[in-house]
């Protein structure tokens, strides 16, 4: 529902322009005025509503601030027209409506016009209880290096005022994708004075163009020589600490058989416990060979190699 729409003004209309909307609008399409045409009577309905929002500077604010659905999530249709000035204004029409606007009482109250008949289709609505606000959850990136050695992240959101607010996170080590860290109170404000949501920082890895994650386990291509992979050799292998590691690569290895280093992974959010780092072993196969080679490889083969 646009309430401005409804009253045909603008975002910026002034008090005096809000109230001349919703004086001629109320003039046409008043039940009194429009006897019988069922459509007149909604939109009557409509215009009055738009109009007790609008007219009260905290209700604008949170309409203008946080859209229609989360204002009505905010206050009840009692709230809404709860110190509205409509029976005064309906009353210089000129009509003869005495003292049919009763306006929104305390418990229970009803909005009605009309001696007790109701043109807003009567209701009798108990006050709301306190309610906490809706969870928000927010998505930062982290790369596969800042998962594993943890990190600091500024973040800026808007306030309950809808202005943005800048917040220091520390990102605890682990955070592996979807994993989510809990801020109190940082959610969506509470209705009818209930406690604000919460804020839930939520982790997307960056894809890494060396490592490849499967939970806390890494994996990591290493190419090698195809006559390391017959002898076998001793590699280094970079880790996610920055440090190498000296890996002994076993005589007569298969292309791709993947080597593990235990406990060089990704660290677990509790600190207890660290995935492994798996070395997967490309042989680079020549596809040409000089004459010197082709000859010691032709020696090989007839030793029965």
């Amino acid at each position: 529902m646009d309430y401005y729409k409804i009253l045909n003004i603008d975002k910026t209309a002034s008090d005096a322009e809000i109230k001349k909307a919703y004086r001629k609008l109320a003039m046409k399409y008043h039940p009194d005025h429009a006897k019988g045409d069922k459509d007149a009577e909604d939109k009557f309905k409509q215009i009055s509503e738009a109009y007790a929002a609008l007219s009260d500077k905290e209700k604008r604010k949170q309409y203008d601030t946080f859209g229609s659905a989360d204002f009505h999530k905010r206050y009840s249709q009692e709230d809404i027209f709860k110190g509205a000035d409509l029976g005064e204004i309906l009353k210089g029409f000129g009509f003869n409506f005495g003292n049919r606007f009763t306006g929104c009482g305390g418990r229970g109250g009803k909005f009605s016009f009309g001696g007790g008949s109701s043109h807003f289709g009567g209701y009798s609505q108990e006050i709301k209880r306190p309610a906490k606000g809706d969870d928000l959850i927010y998505e930062i990136p982290l790369t596969i290096k800042e998962v594993a050695s943890g990190c600091e992240k500024i973040i800026s959101l808007p306030n309950n005022e809808g202005q943005p607010e800048r917040i220091s996170l520390k990102v605890p080590k682990g955070m592996l994708e979807g994993k989510k860290i809990r801020l109190a109170g940082k959610g969506k404000p509470g209705s009818f004075g209930g406690p604000a949501g919460d804020l839930y920082i939520r982790s997307a890895l960056i894809k890494d163009s060396e490592y490849v994650v499967e939970g806390y386990d890494i994996t990591l291509d290493k190419e090698i020589k195809l006559t390391e992979s017959l002898l076998g050799a001793k590699i280094s292998v970079p880790t996610l600490d920055g440090k190498d590691v000296a890996l002994k690569i076993p005589a007569g290895i298969k292309h791709k058989t993947k080597l593990r280093l235990a406990k060089l992974g990704l660290p677990n959010m509790n600190g207890k416990k660290r995935g492994d780092l798996y070395v997967r072993i490309i042989i680079n196969t020549p596809s040409s060979f000089t004459a010197e080679q082709k000859r010691l490889i032709q020696s090989l083969a007839d030793t029965g190699l």
